[in-house]
Protein backbone atom coordinates (compact mmCIF):
# COMPACT_ATOMS: atom_id res chain seq x y z
CA UNK A 1 0.00 0.00 0.00
CA UNK A 2 2.76 1.64 0.65
CA UNK A 3 4.21 2.15 -3.14
CA UNK A 4 1.20 3.06 -4.27
CA UNK A 5 2.01 7.21 -3.56
CA UNK A 6 5.66 6.75 -5.16
CA UNK A 7 4.42 5.29 -8.26
CA UNK A 8 1.80 8.13 -8.56
CA UNK A 9 3.99 10.76 -7.58
CA UNK A 10 6.68 9.24 -10.01
CA UNK A 11 4.20 9.53 -12.53
CA UNK A 12 3.23 13.00 -12.08
CA UNK A 13 6.57 13.91 -11.82
CA UNK A 14 7.52 12.57 -15.04
CA UNK A 15 4.35 14.41 -16.54
CA UNK A 16 5.26 17.40 -15.01
CA UNK A 17 8.21 17.20 -16.82
CA UNK A 18 7.26 15.84 -19.88
CA UNK A 19 4.33 18.99 -19.86
CA UNK A 20 7.27 20.96 -19.00
CA UNK A 21 9.54 20.07 -22.23
CA UNK A 22 6.28 20.71 -23.95
CA UNK A 23 5.62 24.11 -23.29
CA UNK A 24 8.85 24.81 -23.91
CA UNK A 25 9.02 23.39 -27.11
CA UNK A 26 5.84 25.18 -27.75
CA UNK A 27 7.47 28.34 -26.78
CA UNK A 28 10.12 27.95 -28.91
CA UNK A 29 7.99 26.73 -31.99
CA UNK A 30 6.11 30.10 -31.55
CA UNK A 31 9.21 32.23 -31.38
CA UNK A 32 10.63 30.20 -34.61
CA UNK A 33 7.18 30.95 -36.30
CA UNK A 34 7.61 34.86 -35.49
CA UNK A 35 11.22 34.67 -36.42
CA UNK A 36 10.04 33.39 -39.67
CA UNK A 37 6.95 35.70 -39.88
CA UNK A 38 9.52 38.63 -39.87
CA UNK A 39 12.28 37.29 -41.89
CA UNK A 40 9.03 37.10 -44.38
CA UNK A 41 7.55 40.34 -44.05
CA UNK A 42 11.62 41.29 -44.64
CA UNK A 43 12.18 39.50 -47.62
CA UNK A 44 8.59 40.55 -49.01
CA UNK A 45 9.90 44.20 -48.18
CA UNK A 46 13.15 43.26 -49.87
CA UNK A 47 10.84 42.29 -52.84
CA UNK A 48 9.03 44.78 -53.21
CA UNK A 49 12.16 47.60 -53.05
CA UNK A 50 13.50 45.41 -55.78
CA UNK A 51 10.63 45.30 -57.96
CA UNK A 52 9.93 49.02 -57.46
CA UNK A 53 13.53 49.85 -58.57
CA UNK A 54 13.39 47.40 -61.02
CA UNK A 55 10.34 49.07 -62.53
CA UNK A 56 12.38 52.77 -61.88
CA UNK A 57 15.59 50.67 -63.41
CA UNK A 58 12.81 50.08 -66.75
CA UNK A 59 11.22 53.34 -67.22
CA UNK A 60 14.96 54.94 -66.97
CA UNK A 61 15.98 52.90 -69.86
CA UNK A 62 13.19 53.56 -71.94
CA UNK A 63 12.78 57.76 -71.05
CA UNK A 64 16.71 58.33 -71.18
CA UNK A 65 18.95 55.73 -72.34
CA UNK A 66 16.92 54.53 -75.48
CA UNK A 67 16.27 58.21 -76.91
CA UNK A 68 20.75 58.80 -76.16
CA UNK A 69 21.56 55.82 -77.65
CA UNK A 70 19.53 56.89 -80.42
CA UNK A 71 20.51 60.29 -80.81
CA UNK A 72 24.46 59.54 -80.45
CA UNK A 73 24.27 57.92 -83.78
CA UNK A 74 23.54 61.20 -85.24
CA UNK A 75 25.92 63.59 -82.52
CA UNK A 76 28.53 62.09 -81.27
CA UNK A 77 28.84 64.35 -78.26
CA UNK A 78 25.82 63.20 -76.53
CA UNK A 79 26.50 61.17 -73.48
CA UNK A 80 24.15 58.13 -72.47
CA UNK A 81 23.49 58.13 -69.02
CA UNK A 82 23.98 54.78 -66.72
CA UNK A 83 21.49 52.87 -64.60
CA UNK A 84 19.75 54.95 -62.67
CA UNK A 85 20.28 52.30 -59.45
CA UNK A 86 24.22 52.06 -58.28
CA UNK A 87 23.43 48.72 -57.53
CA UNK A 88 22.53 47.38 -60.79
CA UNK A 89 26.21 48.69 -62.24
CA UNK A 90 28.40 44.91 -62.60
CA UNK A 91 25.63 43.20 -61.85
CA UNK A 92 23.82 40.77 -64.09
CA UNK A 93 20.68 42.50 -64.35
CA UNK A 94 23.16 45.91 -65.19
CA UNK A 95 24.80 43.65 -67.74
CA UNK A 96 21.54 42.35 -69.06
CA UNK A 97 20.45 46.19 -69.89
CA UNK A 98 23.92 46.85 -71.33
CA UNK A 99 23.57 44.34 -73.95
CA UNK A 100 19.99 45.82 -74.72
CA UNK A 101 21.70 49.00 -75.09
CA UNK A 102 23.90 47.19 -77.91
CA UNK A 103 22.20 45.45 -79.71
CA UNK A 104 19.49 48.34 -79.91
CA UNK A 105 22.52 50.16 -81.14
CA UNK A 106 23.86 48.11 -84.08
CA UNK A 107 20.33 47.72 -85.39
CA UNK A 108 19.83 50.92 -85.76
CA UNK A 109 22.71 51.56 -87.41
CA UNK A 110 22.24 48.77 -89.73
CA UNK A 111 18.57 50.41 -90.32
CA UNK A 112 19.82 53.79 -90.88
CA UNK A 113 22.54 52.42 -93.14
CA UNK A 114 19.34 50.21 -95.17
CA UNK A 115 17.45 53.72 -95.19
CA UNK A 116 20.11 56.11 -96.52
CA UNK A 117 21.11 53.73 -98.98
CA UNK A 118 17.50 53.47 -100.55
CA UNK A 119 17.39 57.40 -100.73
CA UNK A 120 20.75 57.73 -102.14
CA UNK A 121 20.07 55.56 -104.87
CA UNK A 122 16.45 57.40 -105.89
CA UNK A 123 18.79 60.34 -105.89
CA UNK A 124 20.91 58.99 -107.87
CA UNK A 125 18.97 58.26 -110.24
CA UNK A 126 17.49 61.44 -110.18
CA UNK A 127 20.65 63.12 -110.29
CA UNK A 128 21.40 61.60 -113.62
CA UNK A 129 18.42 62.23 -115.13
CA UNK A 130 18.89 65.79 -114.36
CA UNK A 131 22.52 66.09 -115.23
CA UNK A 132 21.68 64.59 -118.87
CA UNK A 133 19.23 67.37 -119.23
CA UNK A 134 21.39 70.23 -118.10
CA UNK A 135 24.00 68.72 -120.59
CA UNK A 136 21.94 68.47 -123.37
CA UNK A 137 20.77 72.30 -122.49
CA UNK A 138 24.63 73.44 -122.64
CA UNK A 139 24.96 71.96 -126.29
CA UNK A 140 22.00 73.97 -127.04
CA UNK A 141 23.37 77.05 -125.68
CA UNK A 142 26.95 76.43 -127.17
CA UNK A 143 25.61 75.67 -130.60
CA UNK A 144 23.56 78.91 -130.17
CA UNK A 145 27.22 80.96 -129.26
CA UNK A 146 28.31 79.89 -132.20
CA UNK A 147 25.43 80.31 -134.38
CA UNK A 148 25.12 84.21 -133.32
CA UNK A 149 27.50 86.66 -133.14
CA UNK A 150 25.15 89.61 -132.12
CA UNK A 151 27.00 91.00 -128.71
CA UNK A 152 24.56 91.38 -126.64
CA UNK A 153 22.59 87.93 -127.78
CA UNK A 154 26.39 86.54 -127.23
CA UNK A 155 26.86 87.83 -123.70
CA UNK A 156 22.94 86.53 -122.44
CA UNK A 157 24.40 83.09 -124.11
CA UNK A 158 27.53 83.49 -121.86
CA UNK A 159 25.15 84.23 -118.79
CA UNK A 160 22.62 81.54 -119.42
CA UNK A 161 25.42 79.12 -119.79
CA UNK A 162 27.37 79.83 -116.35
CA UNK A 163 23.99 79.56 -114.62
CA UNK A 164 23.59 76.48 -116.10
CA UNK A 165 27.43 75.59 -115.05
CA UNK A 166 26.49 76.43 -111.35
CA UNK A 167 23.09 73.73 -112.00
CA UNK A 168 25.27 71.21 -112.99
CA UNK A 169 28.14 71.66 -109.97
CA UNK A 170 25.35 70.96 -107.67
CA UNK A 171 23.79 67.77 -109.77
CA UNK A 172 26.81 66.58 -110.05
CA UNK A 173 28.12 67.01 -106.30
CA UNK A 174 24.97 65.42 -105.38
CA UNK A 175 25.41 62.60 -107.34
CA UNK A 176 29.05 62.23 -105.86
CA UNK A 177 27.85 61.95 -102.33
CA UNK A 178 25.14 59.45 -103.30
CA UNK A 179 27.99 57.02 -104.80
CA UNK A 180 27.72 58.08 -108.80
CA UNK A 181 30.73 58.58 -110.97
CA UNK A 182 31.97 62.13 -111.25
CA UNK A 183 30.31 61.82 -115.16
CA UNK A 184 33.10 63.64 -117.17
CA UNK A 185 35.84 62.06 -118.46
CA UNK A 186 38.73 64.27 -120.17
CA UNK A 187 42.23 64.23 -121.87
CA UNK A 188 45.17 65.08 -119.98
CA UNK A 189 44.86 68.53 -118.96
CA UNK A 190 47.08 71.18 -117.54
CA UNK A 191 46.64 71.81 -113.50
CA UNK A 192 45.91 75.33 -113.82
CA UNK A 193 43.11 74.54 -116.27
CA UNK A 194 41.46 72.00 -113.72
CA UNK A 195 41.45 75.39 -110.92
CA UNK A 196 40.08 77.86 -112.85
CA UNK A 197 37.31 75.34 -114.39
CA UNK A 198 36.49 74.88 -111.05
CA UNK A 199 36.69 78.43 -110.66
CA UNK A 200 34.60 79.69 -113.31
CA UNK A 201 31.70 77.12 -112.02
CA UNK A 202 31.06 79.87 -109.00
CA UNK A 203 28.86 82.92 -108.82
CA UNK A 204 32.06 84.75 -107.29
CA UNK A 205 34.25 83.93 -109.59
CA UNK A 206 35.60 87.25 -110.07
CA UNK A 207 36.66 86.80 -106.13
CA UNK A 208 38.95 84.53 -106.91
CA UNK A 209 43.34 85.37 -107.57
CA UNK A 210 45.17 82.27 -108.48
CA UNK A 211 48.43 82.63 -108.95
CA UNK A 212 50.47 79.74 -110.41
CA UNK A 213 53.57 79.19 -109.51
CA UNK A 214 54.01 75.43 -111.00
CA UNK A 215 56.40 74.85 -114.16
CA UNK A 216 55.15 75.26 -117.18
CA UNK A 217 52.98 71.87 -118.44
CA UNK A 218 52.47 70.57 -115.12
CA UNK A 219 49.51 68.52 -116.14
CA UNK A 220 47.05 65.81 -114.32
CA UNK A 221 46.10 62.49 -115.78
CA UNK A 222 42.77 62.23 -117.28
CA UNK A 223 41.05 60.57 -114.69
CA UNK A 224 41.85 63.06 -111.92
CA UNK A 225 40.91 66.48 -114.35
CA UNK A 226 37.48 66.37 -112.90
CA UNK A 227 37.68 64.92 -109.65
CA UNK A 228 40.21 67.98 -108.78
CA UNK A 229 38.07 70.51 -110.29
CA UNK A 230 35.27 69.42 -108.62
CA UNK A 231 37.11 70.24 -105.42
CA UNK A 232 38.47 72.96 -105.93
CA UNK A 233 35.08 74.34 -106.86
CA UNK A 234 33.76 73.15 -103.64
CA UNK A 235 36.89 74.77 -101.67
CA UNK A 236 36.43 78.14 -103.04
CA UNK A 237 32.79 77.73 -102.76
CA UNK A 238 33.04 77.32 -98.90
CA UNK A 239 35.54 79.98 -98.70
CA UNK A 240 33.66 82.33 -100.53
CA UNK A 241 30.41 81.83 -98.88
CA UNK A 242 31.96 82.34 -95.86
CA UNK A 243 33.54 85.68 -96.62
CA UNK A 244 32.71 89.11 -96.79
CA UNK A 245 32.02 90.29 -100.62
CA UNK A 246 34.45 92.61 -100.69
CA UNK A 247 37.16 90.15 -100.16
CA UNK A 248 39.26 88.32 -102.20
CA UNK A 249 40.45 84.30 -102.17
CA UNK A 250 43.51 83.57 -102.66
CA UNK A 251 44.67 79.54 -104.47
CA UNK A 252 48.32 79.48 -104.95
CA UNK A 253 49.51 76.40 -106.70
CA UNK A 254 53.37 75.70 -106.07
CA UNK A 255 55.62 72.14 -105.80
CA UNK A 256 55.97 69.87 -103.09
CA UNK A 257 58.25 66.86 -102.78
CA UNK A 258 55.64 64.33 -103.56
CA UNK A 259 53.72 66.21 -106.10
CA UNK A 260 51.25 69.70 -106.37
CA UNK A 261 49.45 71.20 -103.88
CA UNK A 262 46.63 73.79 -104.18
CA UNK A 263 46.56 76.09 -101.13
CA UNK A 264 43.26 78.13 -101.03
CA UNK A 265 43.29 81.15 -98.21
CA UNK A 266 40.08 83.29 -97.17
CA UNK A 267 39.51 86.19 -95.31
CA UNK A 268 36.37 84.75 -93.49
CA UNK A 269 34.80 83.88 -90.19
CA UNK A 270 36.98 80.89 -89.45
CA UNK A 271 36.02 77.98 -88.07
CA UNK A 272 35.53 76.51 -84.51
CA UNK A 273 37.59 73.71 -82.96
CA UNK A 274 34.17 71.15 -82.68
CA UNK A 275 34.13 72.43 -86.43
CA UNK A 276 37.11 71.89 -87.71
CA UNK A 277 37.61 68.75 -86.37
CA UNK A 278 34.35 67.79 -87.93
CA UNK A 279 35.18 69.09 -91.47
CA UNK A 280 38.63 67.46 -91.01
CA UNK A 281 36.78 63.70 -90.68
CA UNK A 282 34.27 64.63 -93.52
CA UNK A 283 37.15 65.51 -96.13
CA UNK A 284 39.12 62.83 -95.39
CA UNK A 285 36.85 60.28 -96.39
CA UNK A 286 37.10 57.68 -93.36
CA UNK A 287 33.79 57.73 -92.09
CA UNK A 288 30.41 56.89 -93.90
CA UNK A 289 28.51 59.34 -95.26
CA UNK A 290 25.14 59.26 -94.72
CA UNK A 291 22.48 61.91 -95.79
CA UNK A 292 20.97 62.42 -92.65
CA UNK A 293 24.07 63.54 -91.26
CA UNK A 294 24.43 66.23 -93.63
CA UNK A 295 21.96 68.84 -92.31
CA UNK A 296 19.11 70.37 -93.28
CA UNK A 297 19.31 71.85 -95.88
CA UNK A 298 22.20 69.43 -96.65
CA UNK A 299 25.44 70.73 -97.02
CA UNK A 300 27.67 68.16 -99.08
CA UNK A 301 30.20 69.98 -100.51
CA UNK A 302 32.84 68.87 -97.72
CA UNK A 303 31.18 65.07 -98.07
CA UNK A 304 31.80 65.38 -101.79
CA UNK A 305 35.41 65.96 -101.52
CA UNK A 306 35.46 63.24 -98.89
CA UNK A 307 34.01 60.68 -101.72
CA UNK A 308 36.47 61.72 -103.80
CA UNK A 309 39.76 62.10 -102.01
CA UNK A 310 39.20 58.37 -101.35
CA UNK A 311 38.27 57.44 -104.72
CA UNK A 312 41.37 58.82 -106.32
CA UNK A 313 44.22 59.12 -103.51
CA UNK A 314 44.11 62.48 -103.08
CA UNK A 315 44.89 64.54 -99.86
CA UNK A 316 42.46 67.52 -98.56
CA UNK A 317 43.26 69.47 -95.03
CA UNK A 318 41.25 72.06 -93.65
CA UNK A 319 42.68 72.48 -89.88
CA UNK A 320 44.68 75.08 -90.53
CA UNK A 321 43.93 78.63 -89.62
CA UNK A 322 44.52 81.15 -92.32
CA UNK A 323 46.68 84.32 -92.17
CA UNK A 324 43.94 86.43 -93.61
CA UNK A 325 41.88 85.53 -90.64
CA UNK A 326 39.80 82.37 -92.07
CA UNK A 327 40.38 79.19 -93.19
CA UNK A 328 43.46 77.48 -95.12
CA UNK A 329 42.30 74.16 -97.04
CA UNK A 330 45.38 72.49 -99.00
CA UNK A 331 44.65 69.22 -101.73
CA UNK A 332 47.46 67.76 -102.32
CA UNK A 333 47.94 65.69 -105.78
CA UNK A 334 50.48 63.30 -105.03
CA UNK A 335 53.04 62.24 -107.97
CA UNK A 336 51.24 59.44 -109.94
CA UNK A 337 48.90 61.76 -110.65
CA UNK A 338 50.50 64.41 -112.82
CA UNK A 339 51.81 64.23 -116.30
CA UNK A 340 53.61 66.40 -118.64
CA UNK A 341 52.23 68.59 -121.60
CA UNK A 342 54.30 70.41 -124.21
CA UNK A 343 53.31 73.81 -123.29
CA UNK A 344 54.43 75.39 -126.46
CA UNK A 345 52.32 72.45 -128.26
CA UNK A 346 49.61 72.88 -126.52
CA UNK A 347 49.33 75.56 -124.57
CA UNK A 348 46.99 76.37 -121.50
CA UNK A 349 43.39 78.43 -121.85
CA UNK A 350 44.10 81.69 -122.71
CA UNK A 351 42.25 82.84 -119.77
CA UNK A 352 44.64 80.69 -117.65
CA UNK A 353 47.42 82.93 -115.30
CA UNK A 354 50.66 82.49 -116.61
CA UNK A 355 53.12 80.51 -114.47
CA UNK A 356 55.55 82.81 -112.45
CA UNK A 357 58.11 80.22 -112.89
CA UNK A 358 61.03 81.66 -115.71
CA UNK A 359 61.50 79.44 -118.79
CA UNK A 360 64.53 77.45 -118.59
CA UNK A 361 67.04 79.05 -121.01
CA UNK A 362 67.17 76.33 -124.52
CA UNK A 363 70.53 74.10 -124.29
CA UNK A 364 72.33 74.18 -127.97
CA UNK A 365 74.12 71.40 -128.93
CA UNK A 366 77.32 71.34 -130.76
CA UNK A 367 77.33 70.74 -134.07
CA UNK A 368 78.65 67.80 -135.72
CA UNK A 369 80.67 67.70 -138.57
CA UNK A 370 79.18 68.27 -141.54
CA UNK A 371 78.40 65.35 -143.72
CA UNK A 372 77.63 65.46 -147.93
CA UNK A 373 74.18 64.82 -148.85
CA UNK A 374 72.32 64.88 -151.83
CA UNK A 375 70.52 69.20 -152.09
CA UNK A 376 72.37 69.69 -148.54
CA UNK A 377 74.66 71.77 -149.89
CA UNK A 378 72.29 73.79 -151.80
CA UNK A 379 69.79 73.59 -149.11
CA UNK A 380 72.77 75.30 -146.22
CA UNK A 381 73.54 78.07 -149.61
CA UNK A 382 69.74 78.91 -149.07
CA UNK A 383 69.33 78.93 -145.57
CA UNK A 384 72.30 81.31 -144.84
CA UNK A 385 70.66 84.14 -147.56
CA UNK A 386 67.45 84.42 -145.60
CA UNK A 387 68.27 87.32 -142.43
CA UNK A 388 68.56 86.36 -139.04
CA UNK A 389 68.30 82.43 -140.32
CA UNK A 390 70.59 79.73 -139.01
CA UNK A 391 71.29 76.69 -140.60
CA UNK A 392 70.01 73.52 -138.61
CA UNK A 393 72.92 70.84 -138.14
CA UNK A 394 72.78 68.05 -139.01
CA UNK A 395 71.64 64.43 -137.02
CA UNK A 396 73.90 61.39 -136.64
CA UNK A 397 75.08 62.20 -140.47
CA UNK A 398 71.52 62.70 -141.82
CA UNK A 399 69.85 66.03 -142.91
CA UNK A 400 67.56 67.52 -141.32
CA UNK A 401 63.90 69.20 -142.53
CA UNK A 402 63.90 72.64 -142.78
CA UNK A 403 61.02 75.02 -142.95
CA UNK A 404 59.74 75.63 -146.44
CA UNK A 405 58.56 78.95 -145.87
CA UNK A 406 62.68 79.23 -145.31
CA UNK A 407 63.53 77.87 -148.38
CA UNK A 408 60.42 79.78 -150.16
CA UNK A 409 61.60 82.74 -149.29
CA UNK A 410 65.10 82.69 -150.14
CA UNK A 411 64.58 81.18 -153.41
CA UNK A 412 61.95 84.27 -154.21
CA UNK A 413 64.77 86.62 -152.75
CA UNK A 414 67.43 85.08 -155.21
CA UNK A 415 64.57 85.06 -157.91
CA UNK A 416 63.95 88.93 -157.97
CA UNK A 417 66.68 92.05 -158.04
CA UNK A 418 67.87 92.89 -155.01
CA UNK A 419 66.49 96.42 -154.01
CA UNK A 420 66.73 96.41 -150.36
CA UNK A 421 69.50 94.60 -148.43
CA UNK A 422 68.06 95.38 -145.51
CA UNK A 423 66.51 92.67 -143.17
CA UNK A 424 63.30 93.34 -142.16
CA UNK A 425 62.35 94.10 -138.75
CA UNK A 426 61.40 91.06 -136.50
CA UNK A 427 57.65 91.10 -136.22
CA UNK A 428 56.47 90.68 -132.26
CA UNK A 429 54.46 87.40 -131.53
CA UNK A 430 51.13 87.95 -130.78
CA UNK A 431 49.46 87.28 -127.30
CA UNK A 432 46.90 84.91 -127.07
CA UNK A 433 44.32 87.73 -126.22
CA UNK A 434 45.56 89.42 -129.66
CA UNK A 435 45.07 86.16 -131.79
CA UNK A 436 41.57 86.14 -130.51
CA UNK A 437 40.53 89.28 -130.88
CA UNK A 438 42.12 88.99 -134.65
CA UNK A 439 40.12 85.59 -135.18
CA UNK A 440 36.77 87.47 -133.71
CA UNK A 441 36.93 90.54 -135.98
CA UNK A 442 37.94 88.46 -138.91
CA UNK A 443 34.63 86.05 -137.65
CA UNK A 444 32.59 89.56 -137.62
CA UNK A 445 33.50 91.28 -140.93
CA UNK A 446 32.62 87.35 -142.53
CA UNK A 447 29.39 87.22 -141.31
CA UNK A 448 28.62 91.09 -142.10
CA UNK A 449 29.90 90.59 -145.28
CA UNK A 450 27.92 87.71 -146.01
CA UNK A 451 24.66 89.22 -144.61
CA UNK A 452 25.28 92.20 -146.94
CA UNK A 453 25.88 89.89 -149.74
CA UNK A 454 22.94 88.00 -149.11
CA UNK A 455 20.80 91.08 -148.98
CA UNK A 456 22.06 93.09 -152.37
CA UNK A 457 22.35 89.66 -154.45
CA UNK A 458 25.72 91.16 -155.44
CA UNK A 459 29.41 91.76 -153.97
CA UNK A 460 29.95 95.56 -153.18
CA UNK A 461 33.03 96.60 -154.79
CA UNK A 462 35.35 98.79 -152.45
CA UNK A 463 35.11 101.59 -155.25
CA UNK A 464 31.64 101.16 -155.61
CA UNK A 465 29.63 104.08 -154.36
CA UNK A 466 27.30 101.63 -152.63
CA UNK A 467 27.40 101.87 -148.49
CA UNK A 468 29.52 99.77 -146.80
CA UNK A 469 28.82 97.16 -144.30
CA UNK A 470 28.86 97.98 -140.73
CA UNK A 471 32.09 96.24 -138.58
CA UNK A 472 31.14 95.02 -134.92
CA UNK A 473 32.25 96.59 -132.07
CA UNK A 474 35.57 94.55 -131.16
CA UNK A 475 35.08 95.65 -127.43
CA UNK A 476 32.35 93.86 -127.03
CA UNK A 477 33.23 90.68 -129.34
CA UNK A 478 36.16 90.41 -127.16
CA UNK A 479 34.19 91.08 -123.79
CA UNK A 480 32.09 88.07 -124.50
CA UNK A 481 35.23 86.19 -125.38
CA UNK A 482 36.65 86.80 -121.80
CA UNK A 483 33.73 86.07 -120.19
CA UNK A 484 33.38 82.78 -121.65
CA UNK A 485 36.79 81.87 -121.24
CA UNK A 486 36.81 82.89 -117.37
CA UNK A 487 33.67 82.10 -116.14
CA UNK A 488 31.93 79.54 -118.33
CA UNK A 489 34.63 77.15 -118.73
Amino acid sequence: MTELPDLVTGALAAGTLSALALGAGLLRSRRQRALQRAEIADLRDRLAGVQTALVAEVEHLAVQRIPAVARQLTHPRVAVPGPAQPQFIGSPLGIALENVLTTLRSELTAQRTRVDAAAQAGMRGATREIQAALYRLQDALRALQQRYDDPELTQTLFMLDHENEQSLRRAQVTAVVCGAWVGLAREDSHLVEAVTGGQARLVGYHRVRVNNHLEAGTALVSHAVEPVAIIVAELLDNALRHSAPDTEVVVNLEHVHHGVCVTVDDAGVGMTPDEREHARRTVAGTDPVLLTDLGDPPRMGFAAIGRLTRQFDLGVDVSSPSPYGGVRAVLRIDSHLLSRIDPERQPPAAGAPRSTRPAPAPTRAPAPAPAHSYGAEHDERAAADVPGHQALPDAGGLPRRRRRAAVATANARNARPAQDTRAAPARPEWRPEQAAAALGALQSGTAAARAASDGAGTVVDEESAGPRPAVRDLDQKNHGNDYKGGAAR
